[in-house]
């Protein structure tokens, strides 16, 4: 339940001709009221007789008791409270008995005996009321209104758990701004999926991916086709940005423009800036990171290896650094996050979008990041711009399952820390991002682990009975789970690539699984697979089979596999 405390106005009758009117769309349907301050006032949406004049005059009765130099100028009090998509519809009473709560935990009529304004709800919709009132109290004094909204905010919680309805986290001051109902309204009737503030934030967040410099950010911007206004100074220094999408139009045919601290918080010039001038700490100079060099072999596949290994790296942070440094990581997952959504193939690209847009409400906290320690991830957000889009499969694909993966538990960590820290909203934020990244793995490995497996499956049996005796000396709490899974054969695969590239199986196992976040997987074999092919910087993809071709007994030639037989261990 989601109440909304809006400025104070100077009309009670403008807002009554809304709330009873037909609404800009014609989405108000039977306006009626279904409580007031003494449960008599009249109702022009259900009496015939009474007229909103009537309704007016009622609640301004007090303001206009008073001198007109001792009259507020803003004195009409206005909130809605919305029910979530999933609540149950409920009852004009029980809209009612919610009016009252609102208004008495608001200190608009607190009750008990002390003195309260008038006030009345309207019910125009299955989901949400209007509740309208007038800033003075029946004795001539002001109410106690300070934190309106805040308090609204702590009572609709109360409310939620009575009603048993969706419980919304709670908030602290740091989410984007929410469409307002015009602009929903707007982009459903243009036919958009989302609306014209939304897209331009996800577009922005896009722009913002690895920027080391304005230039190069509003380079981006130009290069997604946004508009741009810039604010200068006299003095010819940069103050602020505004964009606007070249078809989202106002009433005279000219662009809506939005400033970036008007799409969130951390769009705003200033903050944008702590992120560029970070990006040199804390060992290079703000030059040498502004012209650093594309790296040559920044083809897909490996900028998603190099993202695989800063998310190991960042996984550490979240454990053990101050908050202020843990903050800029979780800030800079949110840049990969929408660096890999913009250069990934088809069928991740949506599951990876729905990811980037939930993180981006677990990026921002009241813990300020301190920017530059961040930088091996947003390296990696901007590794993943410059190389540009990857295919769905080969080794791009392979290594798209690995950073995914990785991201996985990293984004899990950052859900983890918020809750620690209380942060409701961004905690719930990271565990949905998490679920889509999920759904985004699956799509993502299914090709290449089904050939790892293959390819496990025609081990010799001796090669298999070794790795399996790895698995039992390193983990052996796990070892019957890892040993019964599908994907242990694309395990032993690993392990035996691993071995035959000169590495100790036992050793890497043992530092891939050194990790407590191995604990929320759903198929460790999986996990370590990519945990392994990562640090033995094996290639992610499978190599093509390799056959040997045998002569038959007529003198043609059968291809056949050069190891083993389609078998499983016994355990």
């Amino acid at each position: 339940m989601i109440p909304s405390v809006h400025k104070p106005g100077s009309r009670t009758i403008g807002l009554l001709y809304y709330l009873y009117g037909p609404g800009k769309r014609e989405e108000h349907i039977d306006p009626h009221l279904v409580a007031s301050f003494d449960g008599m006032a009249p109702d022009p949406g259900r009496d015939a007789s009474a007229t909103l004049q009537d309704l007016q005059c009622l609640l301004d009765q007090p303001v206009l008791a008073l001198a007109k130099h001792a009259r507020p100028a803003k004195h009409v009090w206005h909130t809605s409270v919305r029910a979530t998509a999933d609540d149950r519809i409920l009852s004009d009473d029980e809209w009612g008995d919610i009016a009252r709560r609102i208004v008495a935990a608001t200190g608009i009529d607190p009750g008990g005996g002390r003195p309260g304004c008038r006030w009345a709800a309207v019910r125009h919709a299955d989901d949400h009321i209007h509740i309208v009132a007038t800033l003075v109290c029946e004795d001539g004094s002001r109410p106690d209104d300070f934190r309106s909204g805040k308090r609204a905010q702590a009572e609709c919680r109360l409310i939620e758990k009575e009603l048993g309805l969706h419980q919304v986290a709670v908030g602290d001051g740091t989410a984007a701004q929410r469409p307002t109902s015009a602009e929903r309204h707007k982009a459903r009737r243009l036919g958009h999926e989302r609306t014209a503030r939304e897209e331009l934030r996800e577009t922005v967040r896009r722009a913002v991916a690895g920027t080391v410099t304005e230039g190069e950010f509003f380079d981006r911007l130009s290069a997604a086709g946004l508009l741009i206004r810039k604010r200068v100074a006299p003095s010819g220094d940069l103050l602020g940005y505004k964009v606007a999408l070249p078809d989202d139009r106002n009433a005279e045919g000219e662009p809506v423009f939005y400033p970036g601290a008007r799409l969130a918080p951390d769009l705003s010039l200033p903050r944008l800036r702590e992120r560029w001038t970070g990006s040199a700490a804390p060992t290079d100079s703000a030059e040498e990171a502004a012209t650093r060099p594309v790296n040559a072999s920044a083809a897909p596949a490996t900028a998603r290896r190099e993202t695989a290994s800063a998310a190991w790296q960042a996984l550490l942070v979240l454990e053990s650094a101050d908050d202020s440094v843990a903050a800029a990581h979780i800030s800079a997952t949110g840049e990969v996050l929408d660096a890999l959504a913009a250069s990934s193939a088809a069928h991740t690209r949506r599951q990876l979008r729905e990811t980037a847009w939930a993180f981006e409400r677990a990026s921002r906290s009241h813990v300020r990041a301190a920017r530059g320690y961040d930088r091996a991830l947003r390296q990696a957000a901007w590794d993943l711009v410059q190389s540009g889009s990857a295919l769905g499969r080969g080794e791009d694909g392979a290594a798209t399952a690995m950073a995914i993966d990785m991201l996985f538990f990293l984004v899990t960590a950052a859900a983890h820390w918020h809750a620690k820290r209380n942060h409701a909203q961004q905690a719930a934020a990271a565990r949905q991002a998490a679920e889509h990244l999920r759904a985004a793995y699956r799509s993502a490995a299914a090709l290449p682990l089904a050939a790892h497996r293959q390819r496990g499956r025609h081990l010799g049996r001796t090669v298999l009975r070794r790795q399996a005796l790895v698995i039992r000396a390193v983990l052996p709490e796990s070892a019957d789970r890892i040993l019964a899974e599908p994907g242990w054969y694309a395990l032993a695969a690993t392990l035996a690539d691993a071995e035959s590239a000169g590495h100790s199986p036992g050793q890497l196992l043992t530092d891939a699984a050194r990790r407590r976040e191995l604990d929320s997987a759903d198929s460790l074999s999986d996990v370590l697979v990519w945990r392994l092919r990562r640090s033995a910087q094996l290639p992610a993809d499978a190599p093509p089979p390799a056959w040997k071709v045998t002569p038959t007994r007529n003198g043609a030639h059968q291809p056949r596999r050069a190891q083993g037989q389609n078998h499983r261990l016994g355990h």
